[in-house]
């Protein structure tokens, strides 16, 4: 049985040359580098030269470059500073957030009595700049617009540009979740005003258990794990200095290879909407997932004509390896919280699965997708 796998939303394989890199560092550099003698030097400088070709990456300094376990981590350790040491008063966000930033904001909110407010969304998930532009008018408390650059089930990109400007224009923070953004959209932080922004390596073919935050130079962050002095003080623990080299190596090729890789995933994607299409004429496409211009190419959140609960276990027996959602929620039966903000009660009920491609993906997979995929159609 030939196996598929359209989930790289969820995580993507891990590039050759990030296995090799990580295969040396763990058998020629195994100093802790925190120690001073020569093998922590060494562990050190590996850590250092990382650290910079990320910066470097996404246009900002190393010194705004912390290392964490994952996006997770990075989103609680920015937003609980925003609050415990910043100043925020007010959270605007949206309710299509990863709940690692939704469930954060809910704590905040119990725990200090942070104002949260909510931007609308249009008719396909898409962020109302009206509406943020009111909630930051609104405001005369210190702010923090917390909005992710891509949305992990729908794949819609925000327009985070016009967002820093209003930010900007507000004197408002502005944090991203750009998780499922890095190493797939050219970011440049030197030509957009961004205070915070959180990365996770398995999303652009690096290894699980590792990713960063950057943060503005003119924050003081303070550590959420206390312990020790590691990355400045700010993140205590030694640092995997094995995933940390294979992250750096791992968003170097995605952005090398970034431009040919999206329009061969987008490729991808519109094949698939065609023949979709073919198979069930009145298949319809989750938010902006199928729009060239506002939904990234690796993501296609698919509503089938009619509820199937089977649909995503068939699949898996078939081999064709999707998700309904986030990879976080996907093992509970609950609505998608996403799609239940824009859809009505009756296309709610449909079956929605989403598919995510790499530059891994190919045409032959859709195929055997599609022939799968017949087998359910009544």
């Amino acid at each position: 049985m030939k196996q598929v796998y359209f989930d790289n939303a969820a995580t993507t394989f891990m590039y050759e040359e990030v296995i090799d890199v990580m295969m040396d560092s763990m058998k020629n550099n195994f100093g802790n580098p925190s120690s001073t003698h020569q093998f922590g030097r060494k562990a050190k400088v590996a850590l250092e030269t990382s650290r910079k070709s990320i910066a470097k990456s996404i246009g900002a300094n190393s010194s705004e470059i912390i290392f964490t376990s994952s996006g997770t981590e990075g989103n609680n350790l920015v937003l609980n500073n925003a609050v415990k040491y910043l100043g925020v008063k007010v959270i605007i966000t949206s309710k299509i957030e990863h709940h690692a930033v939704l469930n954060v904001v809910e704590n905040l909110a119990k725990e200090y009595g942070v104002l949260v407010r909510y931007v609308e969304l249009d008719e396909l998930g898409g962020m109302d700049l009206n509406s943020l532009n009111k909630l930051l008018k609104d405001s005369d408390e210190k702010t923090l617009v917390s909005l992710m650059m891509v949305n992990n089930e729908i794949g819609n990109i925000l327009p985070y540009k016009e967002v820093a400007s209003l930010c900007d224009e507000y004197k408002a923070l502005f944090h991203t979740d750009a998780v499922q953004a890095v190493g797939h959209l050219p970011i440049d932080l030197k030509n957009v005003s961004i205070d915070f922004l959180v990365a996770s390596a398995h999303k652009f073919h690096g290894s699980k258990g590792i990713g960063f935050v950057y943060f503005d130079k003119k924050h003081v962050i303070k550590p959420m794990i206390l312990g020790g002095n590691q990355e400045k003080g700010i993140r205590s623990s030694t640092e995997n200095i094995h995933a940390i080299v294979g992250m750096a190596k791992a968003l170097e090729i995605s952005i090398g290879i970034m431009i040919q890789s999206s329009e061969h995933i987008l490729g991808i994607k519109k094949y698939m909407c065609e023949q979709l299409k073919e198979v069930f004429p009145d298949v319809k496409f989750n938010g902006y997932s199928s729009s060239v211009d506002k939904g990234i190419p690796k993501i296609l959140n698919v509503r089938f004509p009619k509820q199937d609960k089977m649909l995503l276990f068939n699949l898996d027996l078939k081999g064709v390896a999707a998700s309904s959602g986030s990879a976080c929620q996907s093992g509970g039966s609950k609505v998608s919280h996403v799609l239940k903000e824009f859809l009505t009660e009756e296309e709610l009920m449909k079956t929605s699965i989403r598919f995510s491609f790499s530059s891994f993906s190919t045409k032959e997979e859709v195929d055997c997708f599609i022939d799968v995929i017949r087998l359910f159609k009544n």
